[in-house]
């Protein structure tokens, strides 16, 4: 149980943010006293290394729409655990110690450093000599962006022995890990899973979606591929994500089955790398990627990329043939046979997008009627309004094709030819996506292969009268796999997505986004019994309950008796609320303060706004909605990361002036001409551990070349620039310059600069005021609070 020792001391620290002597302190002296304990109980077969390392950098990162980060003298703790005569390659084991500002971080990521510790002194008391080094990384600054890694990738010796690597996320809080992403290509990396992970969970789909940025989110994992070019494994609890980076993220909330059940996985994957002989040689096996797949959790399919691809279109082409056979069969009656099949299949796509349009439409009308989220809290409310909905249409256009368009025509005959109307379709979206070359394509082959199959086995009791109960087995017993694997998935899905619609931003509607999703998977679970609409003889009951269930449910959230958000001590599900003290600053070229403010900025984190919060505290309302300051950049708002495309509605509540005990410090050192009709401005700044830097080049002006990340300016989505700036204990001032190409005259200035300081922790972090407000709030809301300070200088 030392590994629940390891977590709870942890987080019984407190927030560790960035900067803090909770994160640079304690928990550092804490992990060096732990790591010391182990070391000195190692066995003579293993040589441990400690280092701390303290790094200062900057990079470019295309996450949230683009932005540049600087980091100076963060921490890392680096342990390495090698054979005594030492080992030329290394395998990495990656987690972060910091949290988010008021949270204990638990889950994120506190538990993953404990299951590192306990491994370390596993392994260390094994008289068996490991062949390879293993390297473990609590990293201090990833809740930063990912500052820390980038630090060690870039920067420490033994970060150039690294072949492979395992990093331990959280997007939830506790139950099972699951690998959602792998390689870049190198598929011995997954084969070591399979092999070796005792209670495996692992999906390409999820791999899939993570990758395409849907979800906004990102891992260390981007940056050991991008800046080390070194492949690896990301795994991250995401069970109960609706309290990931609350203050409810608390070590008694994760299961010790859970804590175990991570621990076996890893240790058992880092042993079989620090064994291989693949990891000395890995860019020999680095090319092709893979499709892997668990089976609900028992053992994990994995095959690569290419045999996939040929698997796939082999069963494409099957079943065309077998499409193409039916067409022609009677040769004389092909073009008829054909007519009907398309006919069928249009009606068949027919019915899904009439489905998708009209239960958007009930999202729509719901999130207008300010009842969006009631299924927050109660996810049954969304299956009973979006599910029935998306069920009942699809029965419907059915029905009326049935009554209008089939009305004289063979029920077996269109139970058989809806039939190959799904297997078309799901073909067809096999070679598309295929052909796009996704390994996601891989549950279209489920999908093709099974149900033809099926067919073949039974095509005898397609042709007989109604629907036989032998028919009915035969059928859902040939159905079962794709059917089982889709609703493990759909689990998978729904326990990933449903969280992240409290925390996507206030600008996408989160009902149509998981009414789309279910909406998804009804036409998924319904392409093979659509058939039967044709086969039984009527549906109208099914139709009728269906339909009678979604008028209730729709009545009722209209009513408002589904509350989204809850505080139940068991199982909160909380509104998260962002609150920032702020005085702004604004000053023309010369220096002089053109407009001043203050006051409490409050961002909600849902597309809800506060209009649940409002009858709580009732001087926050819509009349008090934030202006846009055109003239500068960001709209004159201090973000603490680019995410103002995400949140363009937020409230600003006039409140006296702050005045932080270690002000922010902004001077403009020199003033350089440079070749080319280019200007170079150099800054010193001195101020709080976090910092934001805003940069909007004036009209006909434009930011060439700066001293940050790799030289080239990279802008966020809008035009203007970001710099996150962060910091740990005792760093010197930041200095910085850019380069502007201007016009020679340019009498309205090159370029608009803000600067804010974020205080996270200390005396500064919250004022009076801030707390007062803060004690207002309802129970069933997050509410994070801190003070800032920011202003505007042209020049």
């Amino acid at each position: 149980m030392s590994y629940r020792g390891y977590l709870d001391n942890i987080t019984a620290i407190g927030p560790r943010t960035v900067g803090s002597p909770e994160n640079e302190v304690l928990a550092v002296n804490y992990l060096l006293e732990q790591i010391r304990g182990i070391e000195r109980e190692s066995t003579d077969a293993h040589k441990i290394s400690v280092d701390i390392q303290r790094p200062t950098g900057s990079f470019s990162i295309d996450f949230l729409g683009g932005f540049t980060s600087y980091y100076a003298n963060i921490t890392n703790v680096v342990v390495k655990l090698e054979p005594r005569d030492g080992a030329e390659h290394a395998v990495l084991s990656n987690c972060h110690f910091d949290s988010v500002p008021n949270t204990p971080g638990a889950s994120d990521d506190a538990v993953s450093c404990a299951v590192m510790l306990e491994i370390l002194n596993t392994l260390s008391k094994s008289s068996e000599a490991l062949q390879h080094a293993v390297i473990f990384l609590f990293n201090g600054a990833e809740e930063n962006i990912l500052q820390a890694s980038h630090g060690f990738i870039t920067q420490h010796e033994w970060a150039k022995s690294i072949r492979a690597f395992i990093n331990l996320e959280a997007a939830g809080v506790g139950g099972k890990e699951l690998v959602f992403q792998t390689g870049p290509e190198n598929p011995w990396l997954v084969q070591a899973y399979v092999v070796a992970a005792k209670h495996p969970f692992a999906s390409v789909v999820a791999q899939e979606i993570f990758q395409s940025g849907i979800i906004p989110a990102d891992t260390d994992f981007r940056i050991y591929r991008d800046f080390g070019n070194v492949p690896g494994i990301d795994l991250a609890f995401i069970e109960n994500g609706y309290i990931y980076h609350t203050e409810y993220d608390t070590s008694d909330r994760i299961l010790t089955d859970s804590i175990q059940r991570a621990g076996d996985n890893i240790l058992a994957v880092l042993k079989y790398l620090a064994t291989s002989e693949k990891l000395a040689k890995s860019f020999e096996y680095r090319h092709g990627n893979v499709v892997f797949f668990d089976i609900l959790g028992l053992f994990v399919l994995a095959y690569p990329a290419r045999v996939g691809t040929i698997m796939n279109y082999i069963t494409a082409a099957v079943a065309f043939f077998y499409l193409s056979k039916k067409v022609l069969q009677p040769k004389p009656r092909a073009i008829n046979n054909l007519k009907k099949l398309l006919t069928a299949f249009g009606i068949t796509l027919t019915s899904w997008v009439c489905t998708l349009v009209a239960v958007l439409m009930v999202a729509m009308f719901v999130s207008i009627i300010g009842r969006a989220l009631s299924w927050y809290t109660h996810f049954y409310v969304s299956v009973s309004l979006y599910g029935t909905a998306a069920a009942a249409k699809l029965i419907l256009v059915h029905m009326l094709a049935k009554k209008f368009f089939y009305k004289n025509v063979n029920e077996q005959y269109l139970g058989d030819v809806f039939f190959d109307a799904s297997l078309m379709i799901w073909s067809i979206a096999l070679a598309v996506m295929t052909q796009m070359g996704l390994c996601s394509a891989f549950i279209c082959t489920l999908w093709v292969a099974f149900p033809l199959l099926t067919k073949l086995m039974i095509h005898k009791e397609f042709s007989q009268k109604g629907a036989t109960i032998k028919f009915i087995v035969m059928y859902m017993l040939g159905m079962f796999v794709p059917y089982l694997y889709m609703l493990y998935l759909s689990w998978t899905v729904f326990e990933m997505f449903t969280p992240v619609m409290g925390r996507s931003g206030s600008e996408i509607p989160p009902d149509m986004v998981l009414a789309g999703f279910i909406v998804i998977f009804t036409m998924i679970l319904s392409s093979y019994f659509i058939n039967f609409i044709y086969l039984v003889k009527s549906t109208k009951t099914t139709l009728v309950t269906l339909t009678t269930v979604f008028v209730v449910t729709l009545i009722l959230v209209c009513s408002g008796i589904f509350f989204p958000y809850s505080s139940d001590a068991a199982n909160p599900k909380p509104k998260r609320v962002f609150l920032q003290h702020t005085s702004r600053r604004f000053h023309d070229l010369d220096g002089n303060v053109v407009k001043s403010d203050s006051g409490i900025w409050i961002n909600g984190f849902d597309y809800n706004g506060i209009s649940h919060i409002t009858p709580h505290v009732p001087e926050i309302n819509d009349t008090i909605r934030t202006p846009c300051e055109e003239q500068a950049p960001f709209c004159g708002l201090p973000w603490i990361l680019p995410v103002h495309f995400m949140f363009r509605k937020n409230w600003y509540l006039p409140a006296p002036e702050i005045l932080p005990r270690s002000p922010i410090q902004f001077k403009l050192l020199s003033k350089q001409q440079m070749p080319w009709n280019s200007v170079r401005l150099s800054f010193e700044v001195s101020g709080p551990s976090h910092m934001s830097l805003y940069v909007r080049p004036r009209a006909g002006s434009a930011l060439s070349r700066w001293s940050l990340g790799d030289g080239a300016p990279v802008a966020s989505l809008g035009g203007d620039y970001f710099v996150f700036y962060s910091r740990g204990l005792q760093a010197a001032p930041w200095h910085f310059w850019v380069e502007l190409t201007a016009p020679e005259k340019h009498s309205d200035g090159i370029v608009s600069l803000a600067i804010a300081a974020h205080y996270f922790f200390g005396e500064d972090q919250k004022s009076p005021q801030l707390y007062a407000l803060l004690e207002r709030f309802p129970n069933w809301t997050f509410s994070s609070g801190w003070s800032l300070g920011s202003f505007t200088i042209s020049t």
